[in-house]
């Protein structure tokens, strides 16, 4: 995948389709630590410990509309080949948690991507069912949004309306390039 927002956007659907209702993004860009830590936790069915033993193998997949996995193996491939980390935990019942460390500056790391785009169009089509927070750090600065947040303010509203989601939308833009000093991403 061309951006690492696709990876992030393939594991929250894993999430949902584990039946999910609370997913949480962490992202943590720490320039001078050369560090790109992106974590992803969900309340999910979770995964066996059988399974999780072979999770990362691109031919293994729980789906039945195709054979092979591609998304975690892709993934785990991306940080890895970036002098990066990657684990994956999780328990029945209990949920998943995916994380992966990039060096920041290594020249095969995909860009980070398209985070308003990605966290906007979930909630657009899952938010009514599904609760994301999304925390991102970048340097010493940082903001966190919470869509249990958002429906607590909306009266009949739901939050996947039009103009739910274009607020969103801005709302993400405009605190992401604030943290990063004015920088779009």
């Amino acid at each position: 995948m061309r951006e690492l927002s696709l990876h992030i956007l393939d594991i929250i659907e894993n999430s949902r389709r584990a039946e999910a209702d609370l997913i949480k993004i962490k992202i943590e860009e720490i320039i001078d630590d050369n560090l790109l830590k992106i974590v992803i936790e969900d309340n999910g069915s979770g995964i066996s410990q059988e399974k999780l033993n072979e999770i990362t193998d691109p031919f293994i997949t729980s789906r039945t509309t195709r054979e092979v996995g591609l998304g975690l193996s892709l993934f785990k491939a991306a940080a890895e080949s970036c002098s990066g980390e990657f684990k994956i935990d999780s328990q029945i019942d209990k949920g998943t948690r995916v994380a992966a460390k990039f060096e920041y500056d290594h020249i095969d790391r995909a860009p980070l991507g398209d985070m308003t785009t990605t966290i906007s169009n979930f909630i657009a089509a899952n938010g009514d069912q599904v609760d994301l927070v999304y925390q991102h750090q970048y340097q010493e600065n940082s903001f966190k949004f919470d869509s249990r947040e958002i429906k607590a303010e909306l009266e009949d509203l739901s939050i996947q309306s039009r103009q739910i989601i274009a607020w969103i939308r801005e709302y993400i833009g405009e605190n992401l390039a604030e943290i990063r000093g004015g920088e779009a991403f």
